[in-house]
């Protein structure tokens, strides 16, 4: 029997994600909340939301899907994020991410001090960070941390909003880095990897003292590597909807998996089974019904 109940945080945007077949909630550290409570965590979007009928729109269906929004800041000047999504080839998104929006003035609060007492993870990405104030008060936030806390690096590149510099000091912050094949490329020039792709991977866990990685390659499949173990799986075959939110949900059951101390091949299963089925739905976060809760335990 479990005892204790992990306390989770995604740090970072929540908007909307204006996709051809509607909008949808989404956000990457939002969509990891998500996930994270649908798992069994007591979990939080950090974020913000504007004062307008967007975001109050939010914080309605969050309640709705069963996330809090206790953590989440209102502001008065900023409207409320969104993103327009167009679907590329088997579902692939790209996107246009909106500027100056609440997020990018996610503020300091002393609500934010108390929970960084009790987390037992947090997962904090790029993006968040393209504007001062909230990269000020994710820096804040991770410094305040108990040393047990899991902090999980979801590097999600986009467009231009991000700086070797930016890259380096979350690298160097972090416990787990997650990234896909693609990032992979980018950053394999950016920090002077060399070698084929395990290599890359193991230079960056040395470089900077990381627990674990996870490599996410689409339809090739994913990595997750630690110092002394290795665990890679095919992704299973799926009729996908859309891409969107599945990294997330893959980012989700693989921080749960760690915190509960499962074997690395388990994680690894349940991290992909999970992915899989988000992209067989449409939006990033589809209802997630028993039969595949069952599948995860």
């Amino acid at each position: 029997m479990e005892h204790h109940k992990p306390v989770i945080a995604g740090f970072g945007e929540i908007l909307w994600d204006l996709l051809p077949s509607g909008k949808q909630l989404g956000g990457a550290p939002a969509n990891f909340a998500y996930h994270c409570g649908v798992l069994g965590a007591e979990s939080y979007p950090l974020s913000c939301v504007g004062m307008d009928d967007p975001g109050r729109e939010i914080l309605q269906l969050l309640g709705k899907k069963g996330i809090s929004g206790e953590y989440l800041s209102s502001d008065l000047i900023h409207p409320t994020g969104s993103v327009s999504v167009i679907l590329g080839m088997n579902g692939v998104p790209s996107y246009t991410i909106h500027e100056n929006v609440a997020w990018d003035f996610i503020p300091w609060s002393e609500k934010l001090a108390d929970l960084s007492g009790r987390l037992d993870a947090v997962c904090f990405g790029s993006l968040a960070q393209r504007a001062e104030m909230s990269r000020e008060t994710l820096r804040k936030f991770l410094d305040m941390l108990h040393p047990g806390c899991l902090k999980v690096f979801d590097i999600n590149l986009r467009q231009h909003y991000f700086t070797p510099e930016l890259i380096r000091e979350n690298f160097l912050r972090s416990d787990i880095l997650k990234l896909n094949d693609g990032e992979l490329d980018v950053i394999s020039g950016m920090m002077n990897l060399t070698g084929n792709e395990n290599e890359m991977l193991l230079q960056l866990m040395t470089q900077f003292s990381l627990q674990m990685i996870a490599l996410t390659k689409g339809e090739k499949g994913s990595v997750l590597m630690t110092p002394t173990e290795y665990s890679s799986v095919k992704a299973q075959p799926v009729e996908i909807a859309d891409t969107v939110g599945a990294g997330d949900a893959f980012t989700a059951a693989m921080t749960l998996g760690w915190l509960r101390k499962q074997p690395l091949s388990l994680i690894h299963q349940q991290s992909d089974r999970l992915a899989g089925y988000v992209c067989s739905q449409n939006g990033a976060m589809p209802v997630i019904g028993d039969e595949i809760l069952k599948q995860l335990e």
